[in-house]
């Protein structure tokens, strides 16, 4: 019989959706299921707001109190969907009361919240994991395959971006999200180390970096209402506004351990980017595109191709790829979001059961936050930052 597993989610607004709906739809996807997960408790902020999460994302029970929530002793996940300056105490608590925890990127708003968590993980004996999703990307992990396949030879150079223009517009309200007190940093953080978490999967721990960091919006109107709302949900060009404290972009050269070189670029200003993530890496024997916006997609080039048929070729993901057998059954019928986190609850769910350690896990999303860190120092001081 396959093991039930409760799950206790902090947090119900949009990350809370999405994974709430992987809990619920992992199971119909990777069958026989590593486990099944329950949603037993959804917490918020308010009594409302959780009873509204409840009833919405299909949890048992609502609170308002993540502390005694996270202590029950019928709970065995608990997963936080909070803002990132909540992380490090959540996750800590939960730790402490034997929890195996999932927590939202960044790992924490600052790099000593982030070295603690990783240090209680350690202690814990729990299985954790921070959900940089898009490493479960079909075509992401299919490149992997071939990166560690030798089908490229070895990686000399990595380009990362991660492009949107959701903050493009300066009557975009205050989020949190431009809140140093809250965010800890600006695209460096939301954004950017999505992209320093695939060129750690696909190429290797960077090492140093040499970054630019600018803030194009100074200041932005308060919100209304209690909700948080991100930058195209709602204008107000009247009203008070506050100082944004935090990057709205950076871009920055890097440095492999393993002598690889390359470049990173964040921003959530670039006007007519939505999800703009792309990749390319090149080998001493080929090289590999990909594009998030076209996601079901990779594109290779193998240098022992006969030299008439030399240039990049197209796959389309299916069944034959990874995590293909518990997609879809015909390449290109299409894949979004919400399937890269079905994958990712499959895989923290049978780490809990393999008793593997899931990636990122704690450790891994720490080195992670230490390339961010690096980012930041080496935005204010021009120069090359170890990020080791």
């Amino acid at each position: 019989m396959t093991k039930t597993l409760n799950v206790a989610m902090i947090g119900g607004g949009f990350m809370g959706k999405a994974h709430a709906m992987a809990y619920a739809a992992m199971p119909m996807f990777f069958w026989p299921a590593p486990a099944i997960p329950h949603r037993k408790v959804v917490v918020d902020l308010t009594d409302g707001a959780a009873n509204e999460a409840r009833d919405r994302f299909g949890f048992d029970e609502a609170s308002s109190d993540w502390q005694a929530t996270v202590n029950r002793p019928d709970i065995d996940i608990v997963d936080i969907c909070t803002p990132n300056n909540t992380h490090a105490k959540i996750a800590i608590e939960a730790l402490k009361a034997g929890k195996h925890v999932i927590c939202e990127k960044p790992l924490a708003s600052t790099l000593e919240e982030a070295e603690a968590m990783a240090e209680a993980a350690k202690s814990s004996g729990s299985t954790t994991m921070v959900a940089f999703n898009y490493r479960r990307t079909p075509a992401v992990a299919l490149a992997k395959k071939f990166i560690d396949d030798g089908r490229i030879g070895d990686v000399i150079n990595f380009r990362g971006t991660y492009l949107q223009d959701w903050s493009a517009d300066p009557d975009g309200p205050l989020s949190w999200r431009f809140q140093k007190s809250v965010a800890g940093s600006g695209a460096v953080g939301d954004i950017g180390t999505h992209v320093v978490d695939l060129a750690h999967y696909l190429v290797g721990p960077i090492e140093t970096v040499q970054a630019i960091t600018s803030t194009y919006v100074k200041t932005r109107p308060l919100q209304q209402g209690a909700v948080d709302k991100l930058g195209a949900s709602q204008k107000s060009s009247g009203g008070e506004r506050a100082e944004v404290d935090v990057d709205d972009e950076v871009m920055s050269m890097v440095r492999f351990a393993n002598g690889a070189i390359g470049s990173i670029e964040a921003t959530r200003n670039a006007w007519g980017r939505n999800n703009y993530i792309t990749l390319e890496i090149h080998g001493t024997k080929g090289s590999i595109h990909f594009n998030y916006e076209r996601r079901d997609e990779l594109q290779v080039m193998f240098a022992d191709d006969p030299a008439e048929t030399r240039g990049f070729r197209t796959i389309y993901t299916g069944p034959a790829h990874p995590y293909g057998d518990g997609l879809w059954p015909i390449p290109a019928l299409g894949i979004g979001y919400g399937e890269t986190k079905i994958i990712e609850c499959h895989d923290f769910c049978r780490a809990i059961f393999d008793g593997t350690r899931p990636s990122p896990d704690f450790a891994e999303a720490l080195v992670t936050e230490r390339v961010a860190e690096a980012l930041i120092r080496s935005g204010k001081s021009g120069g090359w930052e170890t990020a080791t």
